[in-house]
């Protein structure tokens, strides 16, 4: 197997320790990379749970937000590839399904959780239960387990 792509923006041939090196150089120090202290995978795909390497070696994927349907899920693709061929946008607009997956959610909630609010990550879901917390409480302070993974937005 080998990369998705073997040069850079420049036409320059990329290796794993390249690749790296311009994640080190043009990404935000807080946007780390697993395994990085080791040996970083390159990941050029991945099926159900596994994730796979340059190499073609098999890593059980513990890191990823899709463990509920995993990597190249069909039914999921061709969702994905049905709704992308039909409108891709943000919930800034009316449509349709925003409304009845609210309804769906909404029926499966106690009273008095009658609304929604909805986010495409945890980071956004962290963030949002941080300003829902100072607009009800008026206060800035939070309390924080040292060490803790919250996402790369706060």
């Amino acid at each position: 197997t080998t990369p998705p792509r073997d040069v850079d923006a420049t036409g320059k041939p990329l290796t794993k320790a390249g690749i790296h090196g311009l994640r080190k150089s043009q990404f935000c120090p807080a946007q780390s990379v697993s395994y990085a202290n080791v040996d970083p995978l390159l990941v050029v795909r991945g099926e159900g749970a596994r994730l796979y390497d340059e190499r073609g070696r098999s890593f059980l994927d513990t890191r990823n937000n899709v463990g509920h349907c995993g990597h190249s899920c069909p039914a999921v693709v061709k969702a994905i590839a049905s709704q992308a061929a039909a409108l891709n946008t943000n919930m800034r607009y009316l449509h349709p399904n925003h409304v009845v997956l609210a309804q769906k959610l909404l029926a499966k909630c106690p009273d008095p959780l009658d609304r929604v609010f909805f986010v495409n990550s945890g980071s956004e879901a962290n963030d949002l239960a941080l300003r829902l917390a100072r607009t009800k409480t008026n206060h800035e302070e939070i309390i924080c387990v040292q060490h803790a993974y919250h996402g790369h937005t706060h």
